[in-house]
């Protein structure tokens, strides 16, 4: 704790990897400082949590057996097993003394469902939801190294080459001559779908949103991969199917660089997820002139309003929009899906001039840190012991 001579104020450690160490500190190590850190802990996916038997923590010199109570970090779900285990997610959130997760719906989402809710509702002074920002210095259009042209809200010519560029690359019908001039009227939208395929991102949607993309005339590119075989084969099938085509690709490999080109490229960005804690494809999206296709779920119903509410008046991040234009569907079934993309369509379609004006607003949110930062900074200050 003394390695520079210096002792921190607060120790800020991430998901259930680290979920040990507010048990570590709190009952081994804060003995030998003066001054007491505090500790908080923030998760980004309540699905990971770190289970393990209690003799294995006797490795990091805790005796396991003490923690292996309801009230501290016994995994509920094995309470009257041979043997009971621990998740050191659940210790994480007894022994932090501030928990954050990282949207504020996903927050009531955990206090609603799920094995951890009665732990998170026993602890609810401390638990906060606090959205995650998105790096403005990476992801900058108007800066990135990785485009072959530049753009931001009030100067947007340069998507039009971005998009030009990937369908181009990608032997995708292209919306431009060679020119910068339309070719025809009839082109969709370029949809893209930049994830981890695996089940929480609503893998079934994203297929279905393949073939409702094309019977709609619009364009869409998946990338991403599997980790799971099965899933990956499945894929590689769709691919095969469709990648001879000229107006879809599914692109089975991690590319950054790529990435960055496809969200300039895009003219929506779907995130169909069954869950979502936060979400960053939506917000990367809007900031590069992608209007977002999601399901209000977590972090995209605190970043995302649907053009249809009634209220025609949506809060982001402070920022009031009238008439917001993004599109939200709430089921988990095709139609839901469908009906978005065909709201979508038709905006795109029959509202060339607000399309334009919608991409504008949704590249001036502000979804940085630095909208995010003071919110950490006055949780800290509310932990931190001063002495």
């Amino acid at each position: 704790m003394q390695v520079t001579g210096v002792h921190p104020d607060i120790i800020h450690v991430h998901e259930w990897q680290t979920g040990a160490l507010p048990l570590l500190y709190w009952d081994m190590y804060q003995v030998l400082s003066l001054k007491k850190p505090r500790i908080v802990l923030t998760i980004h996916n309540m699905e990971h949590y770190g289970e393990c038997r209690k003799e294995q923590l006797g490795k990091c010199g805790l005796d396991g057996s003490i923690y292996g109570t309801e009230d501290k970090a016994v995994d509920d779900r094995t309470i009257g097993h041979n043997p009971e285990r621990l998740s050191l997610l659940k210790g994480g959130i007894v022994y932090s003394n501030a928990v954050i997760t990282v949207s504020p719906t996903y927050l009531k989402e955990t206090l609603c469902s799920g094995w951890l809710a009665s732990t998170l509702i026993r602890n609810r002074d401390k638990y906060f939801g606090i959205l995650n920002g998105i790096d403005t210095v990476i992801w900058n259009p108007a800066t990135d190294v990785f485009l072959p042209a530049k753009f931001h809200a009030h100067k947007p010519e340069g998507k039009k080459i971005c998009k030009h560029y990937v369908q181009r690359g990608l032997g995708l019908e292209c919306s431009l001559g060679d020119n910068h001039v339309p070719e025809t009227t009839e082109n969709g939208p370029l949809i893209v779908c930049i994830t981890r395929l695996v089940a929480q991102k609503g893998l079934h949607l994203i297929t279905q949103a393949i073939k409702h993309t094309e019977e709609l005339g619009g364009q869409m590119i998946v990338l991403g991969k599997a980790s799971d075989g099965r899933i990956q084969r499945e894929f590689e099938d769709l691919a095969n199917l469709h990648n001879q085509g000229s107006s879809i690709r599914i692109l089975l490999m991690y590319s950054e660089e790529l990435s960055h080109m496809l969200y300039a490229a895009a003219d929506m960005v779907l995130v169909p997820s069954i869950y979502e804690p936060c979400g960053l494809a939506q917000m990367i999206g809007m900031h590069y002139g992608a209007v977002p296709v999601v399901r209000k779920t977590g972090g995209l119903a605190d970043t995302v309003f649907d053009m249809d509410d009634l209220s025609n008046q949506e809060m982001a991040n402070g920022l009031v929009f009238d008439n917001a234009s993004r599109f939200v569907f709430e089921g988990i079934e095709e139609g839901s899906l469908n009906s978005a993309l065909d709201r979508a369509f038709r905006y795109y379609r029959d509202k060339p001039d607000e399309w334009n004006s919608t991409v504008q607003k949704v590249m001036e949110i502000d979804n940085s840190w630095n909208n995010t930062a003071g919110k950490y900074v006055k949780i800290y200050n509310s932990v931190r012991v001063v002495c």
